[in-house]
């Protein structure tokens, strides 16, 4: 048996929260290891200059935890499951999605206004090309402007560079202690969220069975479902290219939900679906949501992006 265990994670605030958060679960459930966070930048954390969608996001957050994780360097990678990309490199895989946080997006606006009472033309700071295309698709004169870095940075740049509001996840500003902050909780019919968001993932090396065991023992098998579907959703669609698409899955009373929403990145044509169905058919709802979206022009929209250069987050 190991002694110690060895998390690897991003540096930035909100990762490292994540990180004992995980911690503190499996500490909960095998007290037995000692444990040590090991913070790791990633690409995404270096470029920060650059709009997202300019860069592509193929493991932008996840691949230097990925090398470190094949190298035995860390025993287990700790991320947001909407930065894990649907292809993992080979040897790896996802040892426990942990029970999901609320996954919507929020508006942090400077003047404590809502979407729909902000002022014509008004600047949204984002660097999602899926929370962009939506909320154009709800009001045409927003202005969107391109804002990375991390919450307390996109904080201090909502003011600095005087923009109107940003738009964040609502996990993500829960976590860091900061809700007194938001304005409003925008509604899954303006802004599905990314597939993934609001839950934290666990990455693990395959064929690792005293890891493996260990974070089976935080995954929650609702939220994996949900996830899975999302993601397939995502997998389906995408074919290499990074697209504004947004999919939410929920579980009731045993039945599994997916909504998922294809957007031009004018927000123009918006396409939304839903299928309902077993818990134990999560990625193949996800398949068939996706191939739904395709026929109802969903296609046309991405092969449109993907001419055009759109690749995006």
């Amino acid at each position: 048996m190991k002694q110690e265990i060895v998390v690897g994670t991003r540096e930035s605030k909100l990762a490292m929260w994540q990180a004992r958060w995980v911690v503190d679960r499996l500490k909960e459930s095998c007290p037995e290891y000692n444990y040590r966070i090991q913070g790791i930048r990633t690409l995404g954390d270096n470029i920060l200059d650059v709009a997202l969608a300019k860069i592509g996001s193929k493991g932008l957050f996840t691949k230097e935890l990925e090398v470190a994780l094949l190298a035995k360097e860390i025993d287990l990678a700790v991320h947001s499951m909407k930065d894990l990309p649907t292809e993992l490199p080979e040897g790896l895989i996802i040892g426990a999605v942990c029970k999901r946080e609320y996954p919507g997006d929020v508006l942090i606006s400077r003047e404590g206004k809502r979407l729909e009472e902000l002022p014509p033309g008004a600047r949204i700071g984002t660097s999602s090309l899926r929370r962009c295309a939506q909320l154009l698709g709800f009001r045409r004169d927003f202005k969107m402007v391109n804002l990375r870095g991390n919450l307390d940075t996109r904080l201090r740049k909502l003011r600095e560079e005087e923009l109107d509001a940003t738009v964040l996840a609502f996990a993500g500003v829960e976590r860091l202690g900061l809700r007194e902050r938001i304005t409003q909780i925008i509604p899954y019919d303006i802004c599905l969220p990314a597939v993934g968001q609001g839950s934290i993932g666990v990455e693990v090396r395959a064929g690792d069975d005293e890891i493996l065991e260990l974070t089976q023992k935080i995954d929650d098998y609702e939220s994996r479902c949900a996830i899975s579907a999302e993601r397939a959703l995502l997998k389906k669609l995408e074919g290499g290219c990074q697209i504004p698409v947004g999919a939410l899955g929920t579980v009731e009373q045993g039945s599994l939900n997916l909504r998922g929403v294809v957007a031009t990145l004018d927000g123009e044509w918006i396409i939304r679906s839903a299928l309902q169905g077993d818990l134990r058919e999560a990625e193949e709802i996800g398949v068939r949501l996706a191939k739904q979206l395709v026929r109802m022009g969903a296609g046309e929209i991405l092969n449109q992006i993907r001419l055009g250069g759109g690749c995006c987050r």
